[in-house]
């Protein structure tokens, strides 16, 4: 008979030793995260619905086609966060962070929910790192942001990665931009996908970052936005260049960076790389100085990025850059026999709360069993306690690794075992 029950469409159950891989990462994250001065924060896994509506834009494909929305008994509506910033930014404004720490800096590690179509590094439920900085409009913290998300992927060994950096300008220039760019794009617009028509209205920069090859082709002789940045913008986005550079980032200039997301001003910046097919970006980011003037506050500067973590493993898996568990269970109690088991069991106990790794088996199968059991765990040392030995208080150590055995007294082998797995 079929299961009845399956993960849904767009989710996947983690198992180990793939589960090792996900720690990997995520300890590495938050040794790199500390050393910069960055502090985790977690937010609920749902919010209200206007929130996202608000932040994210209602053109947005995120709000408009990709959320998981829902109406409580109450009647109010809430969604599965689908991404972090928004909801970053209103713990900041409602615990008021920035009274006890004008700039702060915090990092995420945590599931999101987009109903949109499974592919490779893509799914409905999905899991993101990212930082932000909130507090301050100066360049170097841009700068900062793009080296941290640069500098965990050289750590890791990522190799063939690039940066793509662009400038969005502010609520000053980007409206002359996007006149502009409609009367460029009016000759054509018939020609464009529908997704990209209503763009055209709605916020016609979302017509660069369409990933139709036609449009693509439509829009390429469009002008760039960093001829109609105004002084403060030109000014910006050349410190974020200069401080780069002074770090010797290696980054490319790309006038269709728009990012997906209407809160961005000024900064926007993309890592892409060859091993993810179509869908190639490994992270993206920018400032979003308008985010908090959206939820009805006072404007606060802000500036951050956020990666997947299911695309960076799909890169490391391919680049060969994933170590092999190196977790080992220290200990394997085989105990054959009842008495045995049970002083088996006692022993496990007290080799735990000494901090020693310690399994045993559960299923009463024969030594042999057993044995495959503890080559399966890797096990160091395995410890053989049959009727036998029990009557003379003495158990069999086998070293797993080199195959020699010996008797030691059962009151001497936390001892033993703690001075050799030293």
């Amino acid at each position: 008979m079929a299961l009845q029950f399956k993960t849904p469409r767009g989710t996947k159950d983690i198992f180990p030793p793939e589960i090792y891989r996900w720690h990997y990462v995520e300890q590495r994250l938050r040794d790199l995260f500390s050393r910069y001065g960055f502090h985790e924060i977690r937010t609920p896994v749902f919010e209200e619905t206007e929130l996202f509506a608000r932040g994210i834009g209602q053109s947005t494909d995120i709000v408009q086609k990709e959320m998981y929305t829902f109406v409580d008994k109450g009647g109010k509506s809430f969604t599965l966060r689908p991404e972090m910033t928004a909801p970053v930014m209103r713990a900041y404004l409602q615990h008021h962070l920035g009274e006890k720490r004008r700039v702060q800096k915090l990092y995420y590690i945590a599931p999101m929910f987009r109903q949109e179509r499974p592919q490779a590094g893509r799914l409905r439920q999905f899991h993101q790192y990212g930082a932000e900085i909130i507090g301050t409009p100066d360049p170097l913290a841009d700068a900062e942001i793009v080296r941290v998300a640069v500098r965990f992927l050289e750590e890791l060994g990522v190799a063939d990665f690039r940066l793509k950096l662009n400038s969005v300008g502010c609520p000053v220039c980007r409206p002359t931009y996007r006149d502009n760019l409609r009367r460029q794009l009016k000759p054509v617009l018939d020609q464009l996908c529908s997704d990209c028509q209503k763009r055209y209205d709605l916020n016609p920069l979302r017509i660069l970052d369409c990933k139709r090859e036609s449009c693509r082709e439509l829009t390429a002789g469009v002008d760039s936005i960093e001829a109609f940045l105004c002084e403060d913008c030109a000014e910006h986005f050349r410190q974020v260049q200069e401080l780069l550079a002074s770090q010797s980032i290696v980054f490319e200039k790309d006038k269709r960076l728009v990012r997906g997301l209407d809160y961005y001003t000024r900064t926007a910046f993309e890592i892409v790389t060859s091993h993810l097919g179509a869908q190639d970006a490994i992270c993206g980011g920018g400032r979003y100085d308008l985010l908090a003037a959206e939820f009805g506050e006072n404007p606060v500067p802000g500036v951050g990025f956020a990666a997947g973590i299911e695309r960076l493993l799909a890169v490391l898996e391919k680049q060969a850059l994933l170590p092999e568990p190196a977790e080992r269970t220290a200990v394997y109690l085989i105990g054959l026999g009842e008495a045995a088991r049970r002083r088996i069991f006692a022993l496990a106990g007290d080799l735990r709360t000494r901090g020693i790794a310690a399994e045993l088996d559960y299923l009463g199968r024969s030594l042999k069993a057993q044995m495959r059991d503890a080559n399966k765990l890797m096990a160091t040392w395995t410890v053989i306690l049959g009727e036998n030995e029990l009557e003379r208080e003495v158990a069999i150590l086998k070293n797993m690794l080199t195959g020699e055995q010996e008797e030691v007294q059962l009151s001497e082998i936390q001892k033993i075992l703690e001075a050799r797995l030293r």
